[in-house]
């Protein structure tokens, strides 16, 4: 029986070890048994959609580097496939924005 206990306890920690590692819950919102359940499911379905994403596009960059991208990206109008590109660190050209000068000097 003790170790059965032990096994059942161990793949807890093993869950948990993997949800920290991969689904990056830094604390949970609500502290009941359906707010954590319902943060882990987000979670979880986040990062399936995007190992599907990483899969379907044949994506060399990581499930937390093709995150971060969509996090920047995410107000930005361009196709969800450019994302998926290694030069997500050349800056938009800005040329042709209207700006607005607060300052006169």
């Amino acid at each position: 029986i003790i170790a059965d206990i032990y096994k059942a306890r161990w793949e807890i920690e093993l869950f948990f070890k993997t949800i920290k590692q991969n689904l990056k819950i830094k604390h949970f919102f609500g502290t009941t048994p359906n707010a954590v359940l319902t943060q882990v499911w987000i979670a979880m379905i986040t990062y399936l959609l995007l190992s599907y994403l990483k899969f379907k596009n044949k994506s060399t960059l990581s499930i937390q580097g093709l995150a971060r991208a969509i996090q920047v990206n995410l107000f930005e109008r361009k196709p969800i496939n450019s994302l998926f590109s290694k030069n997500l660190d050349k800056p938009r050209d800005r040329s042709n924005d209207l700006q607005v000068c607060l300052f006169n000097f």
